[in-house]
């Protein structure tokens, strides 16, 4: 098992500041760029600035406890922010998903490219296995443990925010529709902006019922490598072998991890450093396709 390096998680906390420039955009233009390639990662220090333990109250109505699997009542949580930058040289494209979902507009998705899958509480399309999300436990030698949470999200893939790369000035913004059946969407990520999950977006959080207190890693995968069943497409493959849906320039740079602590206690305004303040009165409330940022 891989050894976790705590000084340098810690090195890496001191030098995340809060006085970076704001970074802007111009106005939403339909101009797609498409020369080039996308190349996509895992904003860490959004993640390790966003995390936040809470004790809360799932609503039964909720779209995460009904797709989940969750038990609607009160739950420790986990929840954080993950902001994934496009920092390629080309946009993330995917245009409509009606036309991958069912192509020839029958109502039978059984011809598909199996890219995208209709989330039907959201009553919109999610990009299948967006990110993979982990919470392993650090054990007292420093190893890892096993992953006591994992799972696999699919979102709409939208532009969120600009992300402030060094030499990359984000240009206008291009993709803020998820698409419904029958309503045309148009879903990527354009180069220099950044498809970000908020912590209070619905599914947006680990429950963490009775795990024990101590150090974990939270780590963060997009567009994670598989290896494909049985007559299952393999769009992409990277230098090593392994399948991806989506092309990148450089697969080494998706996984990002950042060292949290579990307490014993949360407190009424969260306990971390996304907390101070309590949970908003819209939590889980939040549609993906009109998410805020944060």
């Amino acid at each position: 098992m891989r050894c976790v390096t705590l000084l340098a998680a810690i090195a890496l906390a001191a030098c995340i500041t809060s006085d970076d420039p704001v970074v802007t955009a111009p106005q939403f233009s339909h101009d797609a760029d498409l020369v080039g390639t996308p190349d996509l990662s895992v904003d860490q220090k959004t993640l390790a600035t966003s995390w936040v333990v809470y004790n809360e109250f799932l609503d039964a109505a909720s779209c995460d406890v009904i797709e989940g699997g969750v038990t609607p009542g009160d739950h420790k949580t986990l929840r954080f922010t993950v902001n994934t930058p496009n920092t390629g040289d080309a946009d993330l494209f995917l245009g409509d998903p009606n036309v991958h979902f069912d192509p020839n507009g029958d109502g039978n998705p059984s011809d598909g490219d199996g890219l995208f899958e209709l989330a039907t509480c959201h009553n919109h399309y999610h990009f299948r296995h967006y990110a993979t999300y982990e919470l392993i436990p650090v054990l007292p030698d420093g190893s890892e443990g096993a992953p006591v949470e994992s799972a696999k999200r699919g979102f709409c893939m939208i532009d969120v925010a600009p992300f402030n790369t060094p030499g990359l000035q984000p240009k206008a913004w291009v993709y803020r529709s998820c698409g419904r059946i029958g309503i045309p969407g148009n879903q990527g990520i354009a180069t220099g902006w950044a498809d970000q999950y908020y912590k209070w977006l619905q599914g947006q959080y680990f429950v963490i019922d009775g795990l024990p207190t101590g150090p974990y890693l939270i780590r963060i995968h997009v567009n994670p490598p598989f290896v494909p069943a049985a007559g299952e497409p393999c769009p992409h493959t990277d230098p090593a072998g392994f399948c991806h849906q989506l092309l990148e320039s450089d697969y080494g740079n998706n996984v990002s991890e950042v060292l949290i602590t579990i307490p014993d206690r949360t407190g009424k305004t969260g306990y971390g450093p996304g907390g101070g303040n309590a949970p908003p009165a819209n939590a889980n409330a939040i549609d993906d396709e009109k998410r805020p940022t944060g």
